[in-house]
């Protein structure tokens, strides 16, 4: 049988437009001679529609939808995913997969698992269903799955979060066609993860599988579609592009199709990813342009070339901010950086402003020395200004604190966090030093200045990010373990690290949650962001225990490599 993967980037909300857009890829499956097509998760809505599932006419709108696409498939079979409302107890609605086949309704299917970590948080709108999705397409018998059904195969998981293995008791309902239709977010090293998942379910159920999964950015998450197909000894039959729409037909009775290449390397998937997200950020949201600050810095720099990448360079608008404390250094890196880029780049001084406000408050500030607060002061001028050029132009502010810097509190509130998208807020620093070289992959649009100068914020004069942080390569290590794997601090010194240095770093990512509270939205990219996947409490007191003693092992002088 030919099966249709429809790799479409859906918008949330956009009931009707992707109603248009599943019709038309029926009718293109029909051309192409596909028996079925197969869409992504809750592709009517959108996913993930979070409290857009509360509004009744948002529910009746998409069964709409539903209908007119039901009506639209003759002659051909389709694989929608929607919101079921539920009539009987429990919460109002089912994640659900319609079976349709020329005009008829054949079945529905019901999420079965529905996951509640990190990111997500389904059992808010959602009722778990039963896993009996198995209908016929001809004679062919195939069985019905959403997303995270496919996710708890006790062989191949050593820990599962559920009892259930829906996929093993689609098989044992008679299934011998396996679909799964999903909205599995991006992060570092999953795609490879999930395709070999599925191949052992193929392969462990005897039973060819089609993965349809939703590409597109929406918010802070970012879907990077790879749509894929195996027969039935688990062999890779299709594979649709990653971070880019497709549409790929598949025989599974026949050999190897269509399959798109990857990302070489993972820090290429970021980039696309990056770019994915803030394109369809900006075009979902209703802008066309965008406004960032130029600093010389990497931070910045690779911000822009993203943005450029994403947008063009006609689109993307650069502003140095030169103070006192800024180099000549640092405004030729950016003046370079802004011409390899063919952005435009305008000079706004901030010392006039500055200096009005030392002087205002000169008075307040009678026999206090100069501390941070005049360091903030500079950063949130900038802040000002760039929201000044947005309210004016219409152009969306974007950020360009890394994650490093965001996890310790090295930021300012309404100042370098002052926006509308934190491009890179889940990139720790040593990645952003990867990314940039990629951004050079082709020419040079980061000066090599900026890789071998000390990072400095430049709010007083000779100041590094040394002077309050361990040295990044130490920090981000200690963070990733931290925050991502959530370990406790004397776990980490166990592993070698200096307690002192372990110490400091936890007790800035706890002192700052307040911050991170009031970010902008920021492009998910790694297992574990800032933001819904991350809840914890800003008004609390626990506080991880790390006794520094002398029997507590120091880190060597030289560590190898994590």
């Amino acid at each position: 049988m030919k099966f249709a993967l429809a790799q479409i980037n859906f918008t949330v909300g956009d009931i009707d437009g992707n109603a248009d857009r599943i019709i038309g890829a029926l009718a293109h499956g029909r051309e192409r001679g596909a028996r079925c097509v197969v869409f992504s998760e809750l592709s009517l809505t959108g996913y993930p529609p979070r409290d857009l599932l509360l509004k009744q006419d948002f529910i009746k709108a998409q069964l709409r939808a539903l209908d007119r696409v039901r009506r639209a498939s003759r002659n051909i079979a389709a694989v929608v995913g929607f919101a079921q409302p539920n009539t009987g107890e429990g919460r109002p609605l089912f994640n659900a997969a319609a079976l349709i086949d020329n005009g008829r309704l054949v079945r529905v299917a019901r999420k079965s698992l529905l996951p509640f970590y990190d990111v997500f948080d389904e059992e808010r709108y959602f009722e778990r269903g039963r896993p009996d999705g198995v209908g016929s397409i001809g004679k062919v018998k195939v069985g019905l799955s959403i997303c995270e059904d496919a996710w708890n195969d006790k062989e191949y998981w050593s820990k599962r979060s559920y009892a259930l293995d829906p996929m093993a008791e689609l098989s044992k309902k008679g299934a011998r066609t396996l679909i799964n239709i999903s909205a599995s977010p991006y992060w570092m090293n999953k795609g490879a993860l999930r395709q070999d998942m599925l191949a052992s379910i193929a392969r462990r159920r005897r039973s060819p599988l089609v993965f349809v999964n939703q590409v597109g950015g929406h918010d802070d998450l970012i879907f990077d579609g790879r749509s894929c197909a195996f027969d039935a000894g688990g062999r890779l039959l299709a594979r649709a592009s990653a971070f880019a729409e497709d549409f790929l037909v598949v025989d599974l009775d026949e050999g190897p199709g269509l399959i798109r290449p990857q990302p070489a390397k993972e820090t290429a998937a970021v980039w696309d990813a990056l770019v994915l997200g803030l394109r369809d950020y900006v075009r979902k949201c209703g802008f066309t342009e965008v406004v960032l600050g130029l600093s010389g810095g990497v931070d910045s720099s690779l911000v822009a070339a993203i943005a450029v990448d994403a947008l063009g360079a006609d689109r993307v608008h650069g502003v140095l901010m030169p103070s006192r404390f800024t180099t000549d250094a640092s405004n030729e890196d950016a003046a370079i950086m802004a011409k390899a880029m063919r952005i435009e780049a305008r000079t706004i001084p901030i010392e006039g402003p500055f200096q009005a406000y030392l002087d205002a408050l000169a008075p307040a500030f009678a026999g206090k020395a100069a501390d941070v607060t005049e360091e903030n002061l500079q950063a949130r001028i900038r802040g000002a200004t760039l929201m000044a050029l947005s309210n004016k132009f219409g152009w969306l502010v974007l950020t360009t604190g890394n994650k490093s810097e965001l996890a310790t509190g090295y930021c300012t509130l309404y100042g370098d966090m002052c926006g509308g998208l934190a491009v890179i807020s889940d990139v720790p620093k040593m990645l952003v030093y990867e990314l940039s070289r990629h951004a050079n992959r082709a020419k040079m649009l980061i000066p090599e200045r900026v890789f071998t100068k000390a990072p400095t914020a430049e709010l007083r004069a000779n100041q590094t990010d040394q002077d309050s942080l361990p040295p990044y390569p130490v920090l981000d290590a200690i963070l990733a373990r931290y925050v991502e794997r959530d370990e406790d601090p004397a776990k980490i010194v166990k592993r070698g690290f200096d307690p002192e240095t372990v110490a400091k770093v936890v007790k800035m990512v706890d002192r700052n949650e307040y911050k991170r509270r009031q970010m902008p939205p920021g492009l998910k990219v790694t297992p574990r962001a800032f933001g819904a996947g991350r809840r914890l409490p800003i008004a609390q007191k626990y506080r991880p225990e790390l006794r520094i003693d002398a029997k507590t092992p120091r880190a060597p002088r030289r560590r190898k490599k994590d």
